[in-house]
């Protein structure tokens, strides 16, 4: 049987080829351990040091400016609950489309005391600006909005309200797990004090991330141990991982151009196949220009979206816009708060292209999935 054609690259990406011959080097070698004083141990310190200095370059930040985690997900805990332990305000701001791991961290802090604000979406996932300005209270204390949101691809201004927190003494975050490697991720231009990164969205293995920390920026351990990342982030250095995320981010900004021509020429190869089968009869929930490059969030009324993905499933892996249960369908949360209508939410699948898609196989894709739904909708 023929392997799958994979579309779901926001979910995780394979390893770049690169990245895993560069990495091998780290676990047949070079297995040091970077806080030991003879030579391995400096090999290993070395090559922590030169994968900062990769992601560094990569997002134009210092290298003093990266601080190493085990994903995304750490960095965003650890982007959130640090930089609150310094302050007094008891108020946050994100949005109402955050991926859980800003999310659940937010409905934890309400346990305890902080008051949250989720600013709404457009119909296209985006939110205002403005909105952002008005939710800002005497004791905010930090601002949390995704750079790309991992279900629809939409761009958040961040830049904007970057500005907008500045002006307002207020520190702020963005979660970039799906953006970096995908758009221009430059921490400069877009005046973030802390962003999230992570390596398994980029072509680099699961369990290894990155947060940049601008300098200057109050942020204390949530996790307690030994000096390793300026203390910030305690605990033997995973160099081996930590080398592969380097790796990637020095292909990423090498390759950055190419990769996105590539991800964004299959995307549309795919959509142009669905409309020469279906014509209008599928609805983009994002809109090109202020998403992804790579993703499509698609729906096909009158097919429910588990169905199509189960009735492809051995030849396109794709995703869902919902959870399936044993006697119900769960709408994502995103898609809920961007107000789609039910009958679409659940019909919404997430199809997103990675450097490695060919136009012929998006082509097969778009004919496996067009067929599927005309199939569904004679029997359903």
């Amino acid at each position: 049987m023929e392997k799958p054609i994979y579309l779901d690259y926001n979910a995780t990406t394979p390893i770049d080829a690169e990245v895993a011959a560069y990495m091998k080097q780290f676990i047949d070698a070079h297995y040091g351990n970077p806080s030991s004083g003879y030579a391995a141990g400096k090999f290993a310190r070395d090559a922590v040091q030169k994968a900062r200095e990769q992601v560094a370059t990569l997002i134009g930040a210092r290298p003093d400016e990266v601080v190493f985690t085990s994903c995304a997900t750490e960095s965003n805990n650890l982007a959130i609950l640090g930089v609150l332990k310094g302050k007094q305000g008891r108020h946050i701001i994100t949005s109402a489309v955050e991926h859980p791991a800003v999310m659940e961290v937010c409905k934890y802090l309400a346990t305890q005391g902080y008051s949250i604000t989720y600013i709404p979406v457009d119909k296209n996932g985006r939110i205002q600006p403005q909105d952002v300005e008005k939710a800002i209270q005497p004791d905010t204390a930090l601002i949390s909005i995704m750079q790309a949101n991992n279900e629809t691809g939409t761009i958040q201004p961040i830049s904007e309200v970057a500005g907008i927190a500045h002006r307002h003494g207020i520190v702020f975050h963005t979660d970039a797990a799906q953006s970096v490697g995908k758009i221009p991720a430059d921490v400069n231009a877009s005046g973030v004090d802390l962003m999230s990164i992570a390596g398994h969205k980029m072509y680099a293995p699961k369990g290894v991330g990155a947060l940049y920390v601008k300098k200057g920026t109050a942020i204390q351990n949530i996790m307690f141990g030994a000096g390793q990342e300026s203390g910030i982030r305690p605990g033997t250095e995973n160099v081996v991982h930590i080398a592969a995320l380097g790796k990637a981010c020095e292909i990423a900004l090498r390759d950055g151009e190419k990769n996105r021509l590539a991800m964004q020429t299959a995307r549309d190869h795919l959509l142009n196949g669905l409309r020469a089968h279906l014509g209008d009869g599928f609805v983009l929930n994002n809109v090109f220009g202020q998403s992804l490059p790579n993703t499509l969030s698609i729906a096909f009324p009158g097919v429910h979206a588990h169905k199509l993905a189960a009735q492809i499933g051995n030849e396109v892996s794709i995703s869902t816009g919902s959870a399936c249960h044993a006697d119900s369908i769960e709408i994502s949360p995103v898609l809920k708060a961007m107000q789609l209508d039910a009958s679409i939410a659940t019909a919404t699948l997430r199809i997103s292209t990675g450097k490695y898609t060919t136009p012929q196989e998006a082509e097969k894709a778009a004919d496996i999935v067009a067929g599927a739904v005309l199939w569904l909708r004679k029997t359903e």
